[in-house]
């Protein structure tokens, strides 16, 4: 079974909610501001956009340009302070916090940062715990684990612990556990951020590849050579998008890894 097969669309799930003629994600007039001693910081200020079905989208900036915080809203981890966010035709701000961890758990797939392992776990259970959340059946729970840990090359370190390993490694061990439910959206922070250049490669191959089964990526990437795998890009600066969105003319997400 190959990892990046298509999922099957769940009975009364949230993407079977959404209308298909809309953007899978609209944002208007989106603000988000954080206070702290007397101070507010504008992390995301008056951010209007939308993307597809099937797009891959890069969003590059400086550091601190509002990168993380803008892909925590597309996440459904933050509240915009002001504007309104569509995700699948629906309207964020009216669902309950339960029904975001369901589209969060059924729909979009995350590659953190900070990894978000639970250190008390092997690495093959970080990987296969969304799924048993999600109520996969034991033995489709077995193949989509295998196949992901195979293709990110940690197949035979399936049962250590993520402090035995490496940042690298962690991070790839992030990225197969947010392919195994096969998402309709993929949203990654800085995927190839701890990676060598040969593992960053792979990554991006992989990322492409989800692409070409149907899924929507928004990738926040800092490297402008990873950019460049996407087949539109945007640009953040202190909080603002200040370039037109661009499209790739030559994406390389089919590169062969």
């Amino acid at each position: 079974m190959p990892w990046w097969r298509k999922r099957e669309e769940q009975p009364g799930g949230e993407a079977a909610a959404g209308d298909p003629t809309l953007p899978v994600i609209r944002l208007e007039h989106v603000t988000k501001i954080f206070k702290g001693d007397g101070e507010e910081t504008r992390a995301l200020d008056d951010v209007t956009l939308d993307i597809q079905r099937g797009e891959y989208v890069a969003v590059s900036g400086p550091s601190g340009c509002g990168k993380s915080t803008f892909l925590s809203v597309l996440a459904l981890l933050d509240t915009p302070s002001s504007g309104r966010y569509w995700l699948n035709g629906r309207a964020t701000d009216r669902l309950s916090p339960g029904e975001k961890a369901r589209v969060r758990n059924l729909d979009v797939g995350l590659i953190f940062q900070s990894f978000n392992l639970i250190g008390d776990m092997t690495i093959y259970e970080n990987v296969e715990y969304p799924l048993t959340l999600r109520g996969v059946a034991p033995a489709d729970r077995k193949a989509r684990v295998d196949a992901a840990l195979e293709r990110v090359g940690l197949a035979p370190r399936a049962k250590q612990r993520p402090g035995s390993m490496s940042g690298g490694q962690q991070q790839l061990v992030a990225v197969a556990r947010a392919i195994t439910g096969r998402p309709a959206i993929l949203l990654a922070d800085e995927p190839t951020g701890n990676l060598d250049s040969k593992n960053g490669e792979q990554v991006m191959a992989l990322l492409g590849e989800l692409h070409e089964a149907g899924a929507t990526l928004c990738m926040v990437t800092h490297d402008p050579r990873y950019a460049s795998f996407a087949t539109d890009r945007v640009q953040l600066f202190d909080g603002r998008l200040v370039a037109e969105r661009r499209h790739s003319e030559e994406p390389r997400n089919a590169l062969a890894g």
